[in-house]
């Protein structure tokens, strides 16, 4: 199925078509700032031409999205499986309180991305920034994994400041020989080569399927922070009476 959208066309007239069509495979050419697309959906290849709007693929539930272009904020919020793949830049909260599934993407990623992300039984989400993130990356992070490649020419630090505040679980991948910015005391950071994880070989190279200008064996013979909670400095010691 095509649709061919506009900034005329409504969200609701949009994903209800997207939602009703028996069509696996839809394509979505001209979309220009429609939220919700993939919403809830399971079971459908949604490709997206332009700039979807806030809250793409939220409560996904097994659907596969494509943006050529960029995505605005709260991709992926709350989802629970399914891959979402940008081929540009991701707004603000990308992957908010995100149970399960993928978001693979080519550039940049606003503020608090990862934030509230978690993992329960089998379901462990993964959020791949190729670019750099803004301020708060992983704030309150409870599970699941990030990585951040920096693939960036510009000289700035691959995130910004607050990184990991509140962070209680998962894990981080940061691509960068030293950290630009002092971290919480309740992070703890240790650097290794990245083909030396391999969780995290298997992401890149998986990673690099969808963006091929990536060499993944570069990128692994790289040096990597590992962020994860402070076992002997818990940040759950904030809030109980030890």
């Amino acid at each position: 199925m095509i649709i061919n959208a506009d900034e005329n066309m409504s969200f609701q007239v949009l994903n209800r078509r997207v939602r009703e069509t028996s069509d696996k495979k839809i394509t979505v050419n001209g979309i220009i700032g429609q939220r919700y697309v993939g919403a809830g959906l399971s079971g459908k290849k949604i490709i997206l031409n332009g700039t979807p709007g806030n809250a793409l693929g939220a409560y996904l539930n097994g659907c596969d999205i494509e943006v050529h272009g960029n995505a605005q904020d709260a991709t992926g919020d709350t989802m629970n499986g399914g891959k979402i793949v940008i081929y540009g830049n991701a707004g603000d909260a990308t992957g908010y309180a995100m149970r399960g599934g993928k978001i693979f993407v080519e550039g940049n990623t606003g503020y608090r991305a990862g934030i509230h992300m978690k993992a329960y039984k089998e379901l462990h989400p993964v959020i791949v920034i190729g670019g750099r993130a803004g301020s708060f990356l992983g704030e309150y992070q409870a599970g699941g994994v990030i990585v951040v490649l920096g693939q960036n020419d510009d000289g700035q630090p691959i995130f910004h400041n607050f990184c990991g505040t509140g962070m209680h679980g998962g894990v981080m991948y940061l691509r960068c020989k030293k950290l630009p910015h002092k971290l919480p005391p309740q992070v703890h950071a240790e650097a290794v080569c990245g083909a030396d994880i391999p969780e995290l070989c298997d992401i890149i190279k998986e990673y690099c399927e969808s963006f091929p200008q990536f060499n993944a064996k570069k990128l692994l013979n790289s040096n990597f922070f590992v962020l994860t909670p402070d076992k002997d400095n818990p940040y759950k010691a904030l809030y109980t009476n030890n």
